[in-house]
């Protein structure tokens, strides 16, 4: 049997951004029904099992999947690269939310702002320790501050997931503070 990392790459790849590479199908709320995802899974000669599909669910660190309320879908929770329908409801977000990068990247976001790229949103977090590792995870990591009680006095929506990750479609850049050394000024910024 493949590791839980491994079938959580597998399984974001697929729920997220090309599920036709097994041959799934995914409805608009980008559900795909888990008995036909093992069948197309075991079929590339991965062995998993629903049992194993549940206990990646649970430990997934970031909790990047759901499991539909009678059990029978499963879903990314968000990071799509295609339309997908999540069936959030505006909320109003903290002042205060981070969003990690590289370094290589600020001067495309000072003069550009945060923009979606492939995906349906930008990804925001409360959380120090969540924006770095993203951030790591590209080169030098910079922490954003990003003013989104402004961001919604000037008309702005978020959207909050499951996974406690905050959703909007774009930061222009008047609403974002770049520290002058991050991660170190980043501690110190009150989360």
């Amino acid at each position: 049997m493949p590791n839980h990392q491994e079938v959580s790459k597998l399984l974001s790849f697929v729920l997220r951004h090309q599920p036709q590479q097994l041959g799934i199908d995914l409805d608009a709320g980008g559900w795909a029904d888990i008995q036909q995802l093992l069948r197309q899974v075991n079929a590339t000669g991965t062995p998993l099992d629903h049992q194993q599909l549940l206990a990646v669910v649970a430990s997934s660190d970031k909790q990047r999947f759901a499991i539909s309320a009678d059990g029978q879908k499963i879903r990314a929770n968000q990071g799509h690269s295609f339309t997908v329908d999540l069936q959030l409801s505006p909320t109003v977000p903290p002042d205060i939310l981070l969003h990690g990068t590289a370094s290589r990247f600020l001067a495309s976001i000072q003069t550009q702002g945060l923009q979606k790229m492939a995906r349906q949103h930008v990804h925001l977090t409360e959380h120090h320790q969540a924006a770095l590792a993203v951030g790591q995870r590209y080169g030098k990591p910079v922490l954003l501050r990003i003013d989104a009680a402004a961001m919604v006095a000037a008309g702005h929506t978020f959207y909050h997931t499951a996974n406690d990750v905050w959703l909007t479609e774009s930061v222009p850049p008047q609403f974002i503070q770049v520290p002058l050394d991050s991660p170190a000024i980043a501690e110190e910024i009150p989360v």
